[in-house]
């Protein structure tokens, strides 16, 4: 049994529990079995990712009709497309026959989806077309039968799907957090690029890395902090379904347009990063938007779906090019930091740290308290 195992899932809850007991003076960090723990990434799965809203990509991914790429998230197979119909639809990627996947390509466009095994067929938003030969079955009836379609919600063209169903709506969680954004208009910002991998950390230290400017002079000392540095980071204050901050660009960083004509001065000066709990990760700037998708691919693994958007139209314009390779190259930063954090976590005498101060590592300590709220001792799971 691996070390990370001797604190065991129930311990860490109540860790979580004693937390949301501490002033924010006293904010610590984790044990580091909340990060490789399988029991515990096994909660996480059943009783956050197949019951919350999970981003699963950008609406721009599936422009027109027949449109779809698929996904999974905690171990069920997706498929996101765009319908006949205009809508977008979260269907489930596995057929009503025999249970074989549906649609194996990553991503494309469709007349229809045709399961391969045995050629059932359906529509771009899940009703079932032909099913070959089963006329004559009994105890098969064809209207009606269609792929599980699961409750989405589009909220700044970002596509969100809530696996059970109970979820409350999205959007009115997040108004503030739509106040804040709305001079920056994320809505009007085209899809530019895109793209899929999987590194070898734990999916909430990706997440916390990506929700605090701490570590940008250490970490991104040539890529991010000559431009936003750790001094210059703000905290915003949060709610219960999210947390975000500022970073305010160096004032001899030349200015990052072309700007939304609403944008005051401020803006322009600043990104806003947040974190729509759980895994939603973004940080729209002046003139770009950059977001994560993260997926749980294991205690030590995580799956990310990651693009940029922005005010530009042409995917080969030399500045969105660039701007795509900045982000490249900060990303691969994280990785090397991330992953050797994960081969660190995995020991039994650290025990916890404390937290900076609310400018430069608070989003870490709302993060903490919404898992708490989730999975807390005191929370009958």
């Amino acid at each position: 049994m691996p070390v990370t195992q001797a604190i065991t899932a129930a311990a860490l809850r109540q860790e979580l529990t004693e937390l949301k007991t501490l002033d924010r003076s006293q904010a610590r960090t984790m044990p580091p079995g909340f990060y490789t723990s399988g029991d515990f990434h096994e909660l996480e799965k059943e009783h956050i990712f197949r019951r919350e809203w999970i981003c699963v990509g950008h609406a721009g991914e599936v422009q027109e009709p027949g449109d779809f790429f698929t996904t999974e998230v905690a171990g069920e197979q997706l498929l996101v497309t765009r319908g006949h119909d205009g809508e977008v639809h979260v269907l489930s990627n596995v057929c009503r026959h025999r249970g074989n996947l549906v649609e194996t390509e990553a991503s494309g466009k469709r007349r229809s989806f045709v399961c391969q095994y045995h050629a059932w067929t359906y529509a771009t938003d899940g009703a079932l077309k032909t099913a070959p030969l089963m006329k004559n079955a009994k105890n098969f009836e064809m209207k009606g039968c269609r792929l599980p379609q699961f409750k989405t919600e589009i909220w700044s063209n970002f596509i969100f799907v809530n696996l059970d169903g109970t979820a409350e709506p999205l959007a009115p969680q997040l108004e503030v957090l739509d106040g804040i954004l709305h001079n920056y208009h994320n809505e009007q910002r085209n899809l530019l690029f895109t793209d899929e991998g999987v590194w070898n950390t734990n999916w909430k230290n990706l997440t916390e890395n990506f929700m605090e400017g701490y570590h940008l002079f250490a970490t991104h000392p040539k890529t991010l902090q000559p431009m936003t540095p750790t001094q210059l980071c703000r905290k915003v204050p949060g709610e219960a379904r999210w947390t975000a901050y500022r970073s305010y660009y160096d004032p001899e960083f030349p200015p990052r347009g072309p700007f939304h004509e609403d944008m005051t001065e401020d803006e322009q000066r600043n990104t806003v990063l947040f974190n729509i709990f759980p895994s939603f990760v973004v940080a729209v700037a002046a003139n770009y938007t950059l977001y994560l998708c993260l997926r749980p691919a294991g205690a030590d693994k995580v799956a990310i779906r990651w693009g940029v958007a922005g005010f530009k139209t042409d995917p080969q314009d030399p500045e969105v090019i660039s701007y795509v390779d900045l982000c490249k190259s900060f990303n691969a930063e994280d990785r090397e930091k991330l992953e050797t954090l994960q081969v660190a976590q995995n020991t039994r005498y650290f025990r916890s740290g404390p937290l900076a101060p609310d400018d430069l590592e608070g989003t870490i300590w709302d993060f903490l308290g919404y898992m708490g709220r989730m999975l807390g001792a005191d929370r009958d799971l």
